[in-house]
């Protein structure tokens, strides 16, 4: 009897990072069922109504090799009120599907994290690691640094395999965002003030993502129940470089124009927007020679996964 395609539970699956990941599972022979908030008319999916600590998994997992957990609360509009929202969804949401994957004999769950839990910005130090303690900034990198704590401690009692993911900003094909914004500055010709920059910030194309996760699922640890990677480009270029990189891809001409970092940072304190500030002024680099010594090796360049973003968007 030839044996079946293995199965994976892909959880956000219709979300920006899902629609590519689903593909390349799909295309490496597997057997993906995926986990949908709304459906779409997909054959075999699952809809889940809400991620908690009550939802029944049962169903989902019938049959499952693998999982890979997508879904998240990302952003939310009145964020300080939103503490139980970040913890129900992202933590207590997590932690139970994951208990539920273990008892129904998934052998392998992987988990998309944060760089958050590192916190915002490394400006003055190294770049930061696996082993770094982690320092979270906002409720979302506090949401998933605390899912992952409940991971380690759940892997500790289990024969299920855990990975955790911590990418940088994801950009491709249906990003949000602030790689949305920055596209749609570009397209438009507005006048960015970013010229004077010189920071050093990771990026991750979804394609080389979804190669890492592809790479996870095929080749585990085998003397590891838990494992941490931080996945980036082999680049990590300034802010001003990123946008007049993404303008070469779109046919653009970029129009960026210099204002001291100092006074940039004011006036986005002014406007209560510290955020931004580090997204945009402070460094975020790196060290991903722990995901790179597992034989994986990113799919694309950072022009190379701009272009297919931006050629996907005008199709």
């Amino acid at each position: 009897m030839a044996e079946r395609d293995p199965r994976v539970l892909v959880t956000g699956a219709n979300g920006f990072i899902g629609s590519h990941v689903v593909p390349a599972l799909e295309r490496e022979r597997w057997s993906v069922r995926r986990a949908v908030l709304r459906p779409d008319g997909t054959a075999g999916d699952v809809v889940v109504e809400t991620i908690g600590p009550n939802t029944d998994w049962s169903a989902a997992l019938e049959g499952i090799d693998c999982v890979v957990h997508l879904a998240a609360r990302v952003h939310h509009k009145h964020e300080e009120h939103a503490v139980e929202l970040y913890r129900k969804v992202n933590v207590a949401g997590t932690l139970h599907l994951a208990r539920s994957a273990a008892m129904a004999g998934v052998r392998h769950f992987i988990f998309i994290s944060t760089v958050l839990v590192h916190g915002r910005s490394n400006d003055g130090r190294a770049p930061f690691s696996e082993d770094d303690l982690p320092t979270p900034r906002g409720l979302y990198g506090m949401s998933k640094a605390a899912a992952e704590a409940g991971l380690r401690t759940l892997a500790r009692d289990s024969a299920m395999k855990i990975s955790v993911i911590r990418p940088p900003l994801v950009y491709g094909a249906g990003a949000k965002g602030n790689f949305a914004l920055l596209t749609r500055a570009v397209n438009l010709g507005l006048p960015l003030p970013f010229a004077a920059i010189r920071n050093h910030r990771a990026f991750l194309a979804v394609q080389n993502l979804s190669s890492f996760i592809l790479r996870r699922l095929a080749h585990p640890d085998p003397a590891s129940n838990f494992e941490i990677f931080l996945v980036a480009d082999r680049e990590q270029v300034s802010t001003p470089e990123f946008i007049e990189r993404l303008a070469m891809a779109s046919g653009k001409s970029p129009r960026l124009f210099r204002v001291p970092p100092d006074v940039l940072t004011v006036l986005l304190g002014v406007i209560g927007r510290r955020d931004t500030h580090d997204s945009l002024i402070g460094s975020l680099e790196l060290n991903v020679s722990k995901a790179i010594a597992t034989g994986w090796q990113p799919q694309v360049t950072l022009d190379e996964g701009l272009r297919l973003a931006l050629l996907a968007q005008d199709a």
